[in-house]
């Protein structure tokens, strides 16, 4: 494992390396079909990016991802009729977080039946936000929808990025859609602020022990938007166990959290994008958990 981990990090330095000189800015937003698969498309808005499911029954959606892009819900909604003339029957929230399901008035006002885990409702109710829709229908453990001969599985399996991230699974191509808890090619940062650290290393092998190949981060994987693997996953887990264990003794002698934050480094992941914005972040919530015991 650590004989792949290092390629992983040397392919991820090379691609850092030389694309600033080939690098051409994306479009705003796209729409792609996932190779390998007849009816999964991933949506992208900026830095942002969703999964749905084209059935001949309807649509199933997740994520609108419209945060601070006032028309970015009905985009994702055109973007969809593009692809297909079926109805979207359902808009699936991967959890409560504004950056990945504002903007879903546009699916309600199409007729989907938007579904979260009940800690989704929770957050979002006491906040009255106008721009993020509260879901029809929670769940806990496990829902699954069946919807035009395809079968998506929606999985909670405990506290981890926040205590309402689920695992969206299809069983047949073998693919998960999992957002910003294993982070593809880059460094956790700004997304640790309502971490669970000890539950999330819980999730991760939970999550490595489903029946999956592929991965579809909440954001596009790196380099070159790919997909996620099991590798990844495993990498991103003992990101945390590296990370937590430096914390904590870090902890133990005092140095939550200025000083931690100040002198924390971990030169091996150096090469990832985002360790330089995120290294600091990483180790103030570490700090609250071994300084500070939450």
């Amino acid at each position: 494992m650590k004989i792949q981990f290092a390629a992983v990090l040397a392919a991820l330095s090379i691609g850092a390396f030389v694309a600033p000189a080939a690098a051409q800015s994306p479009p705003p937003f796209a729409t792609t079909k996932v190779e390998g698969t007849d009816n999964v498309y991933i949506f992208r808005n900026g830095g942002h990016q969703s999964m749905f499911i084209v059935t001949k029954a309807g649509v199933i959606a997740t994520d609108p991802i419209a945060y601070g892009r006032p028309t970015g819900g009905q985009t994702y909604v055109d973007e969809i009729k593009k692809v297909t003339n079926q109805p979207i029957k359902y808009l699936i929230y991967s959890h409560h977080h504004y950056d990945h399901i504002a903007g879903g008035k546009a699916f309600k006002d199409a007729g989907a039946r938007i579904i979260a885990h009940k800690n989704v409702k929770t957050h979002l109710a006491p906040l009255g936000d106008p721009n993020t829709v509260l879901p029809d229908e929670s769940f806990d453990g496990k829902k699954t929808i069946t919807l035009g001969g395809t079968t998506v599985e929606l999985l909670y399996l405990g506290a981890n990025h926040s205590d309402s991230n689920i695992v969206i699974r299809l069983p047949k191509e073998k693919i998960v859609f999992v957002v910003d808890t294993i982070p593809v090619g880059t460094f956790p940062g700004r997304g640790m602020i309502d971490f669970f650290p000890v539950e999330t290393e819980s999730f991760i092998k939970k999550v490595v022990a489903l029946d999956w190949d592929r991965l579809i981060p909440g954001h596009p994987g790196q380099p070159a938007g790919r997909l996620g693997t099991k590798q990844d996953a495993q990498n991103v887990l003992t990101l945390y166990q590296e990370a937590s264990a430096e914390l904590k003794k870090m902890g133990q002698d005092g140095k939550c959290w200025d000083t931690a934050e100040k002198e924390f480094k971990m030169p091996k992941y150096a090469t990832l994008p985002g360790y330089e914005a995120g290294l600091g972040m990483v180790a103030r919530r570490y700090c609250g958990l071994w300084g500070r015991g939450t």
